[in-house]
């Protein structure tokens, strides 16, 4: 302690506390989805939010956001040093935020995560959440308060997350024009083709299928061959790969002006 300085004292300062929440990206049927769970718990309840939750006192924040991913989703993020886990997922934060009134309980600041997996089953719903389901980016991000097709009230998300899974959605586009991330959206093995959608689907644009053929194949470490061939889209057999080496593509994949 400095001299003359008068001793720390924690009740000095305001408590708060410390969430986690989880933009959780896939690809179902050609179209960017984001995992939500429906509150089952005051405040905000029976509305759609992201997944998250409290940060517990012994915990580091990687380590809660990956607790929630598995609780809520049954997801389990991929460790950098060891085998890629069943259903795993890419995890790496996001954002923090901190807005005063975010939350009507007490002060909360949320780091948010990004999380970008394979199509995947339907999830599961734990903790606070009531159900979970996987929904269009657009149909998430357009909720007005007006009603659905179904006659359910389209109410916005909870909290800030309209903002927090506009921010995740902006970081998975930019990411995957200049790094290999766009390969966490496909099976171990896949074909340009199945990548080539996973690009559409995130930029929200066609591509080339020639141009795209030739851009992927042609980058260094970013794809590899594994020998094998697949019917699975229809047609002729098509050459199956695995992603490279490379954790950033050079020449870039830049994003087609819209």
């Amino acid at each position: 302690m400095i001299a003359g300085m008068p001793p720390y004292d924690p009740s000095a300062f305001p408590p708060f506390a410390v969430t986690v929440d989880l933009v959780v990206l896939t690809v179902r049927r050609h179209a960017l989805c984001a995992l939500a769970v429906r509150r089952g718990e005051p405040p905000f309840q029976g509305r759609w939010a992201l997944p998250g939750g409290f940060v517990r006192a012994d915990e580091d924040l990687a380590d809660a956001a990956a607790r929630e991913l598995a609780e809520e989703t049954g997801l389990h993020a991929q460790s950098p040093t060891g085998p890629p886990p069943a259903y795993g997922a890419h995890l790496e934060q996001l954002a923090t935020y901190g807005d005063p009134k975010r939350d009507p309980r007490m002060r909360v600041v949320s780091v948010a995560h990004l999380v970008l997996a394979p199509d995947l089953p339907a999830p599961r719903a734990g903790g606070d959440a009531h159900s979970a389901r996987w929904a269009p980016v657009e149909t998430l991000l357009d909720q007005d308060g007006t009603h659905g097709r179904d006659g359910e009230l389209a109410a916005p998300l909870a909290f800030d997350h309209a903002q927090i899974l506009t921010d995740g959605v902006e970081r998975a586009r930019s990411k995957i024009e200049y790094s290999s991330l766009a390969t966490a959206f496909c099976p171990p093995e896949f074909t340009v083709g199945e990548l080539r959608r996973v690009y559409e689907a995130v930029w929200g644009v066609a591509l080339d299928p020639r141009n795209f053929h030739r851009k992927v194949t042609g980058t260094p470490g970013f794809l590899v061959p594994t020998g094998g061939t697949t019917t699975r889209q229809g047609g002729r057999p098509a050459q199956l790969f695995r992603a490279g080496g490379a954790t950033l593509l050079n020449p870039p994949m830049l994003r087609p002006e819209v």
